[in-house]
């Protein structure tokens, strides 16, 4: 796979990380200030500095990347009996960031692995 493909995937990754941080921390102006509203904040938080760090070149920032938006996806799924729209986009989102940065994880490991 060419490396400008795997960049602009760990880019698309990095840019749905980002946006669903953002998404998080805005969901505040739109709910009652709770204990809810406040782990959303810091859900939020984390996934802005992943996204950040996925901008850069650390195969680290990858690996927490995949668990992070799993381990999401897997939380929404079981602890919401019905999804509303818009956490079926978070889900949506969560998993399409998880193949992605599959992908990036897998060929920087493919590429360490062959050079000598």
């Amino acid at each position: 796979m060419p490396d400008h493909l795997v960049s602009t995937l760990r880019l698309l990754a990095a840019s749905l990380v980002t946006l669903l941080g953002i998404g998080r921390v805005a969901s505040l102006w739109f709910r009652e200030l709770d204990q809810q509203a406040v782990a959303a904040l810091l859900l939020g938080t984390v996934y802005l500095i992943t996204g950040l760090g996925l901008f850069g070149q650390s195969r680290f920032t990858v690996l927490v990347a995949i668990a992070l938006c799993t381990a999401v996806a897997v939380l929404t799924l079981v602890n919401v009996a019905v999804l509303t729209p818009l956490q079926q986009a978070g889900v949506a989102l969560d998993l399409i960031t998880v193949a992605l940065c599959s992908v990036v994880a897998w060929h920087a490991h493919s590429k360490a692995s062959t050079s000598p």
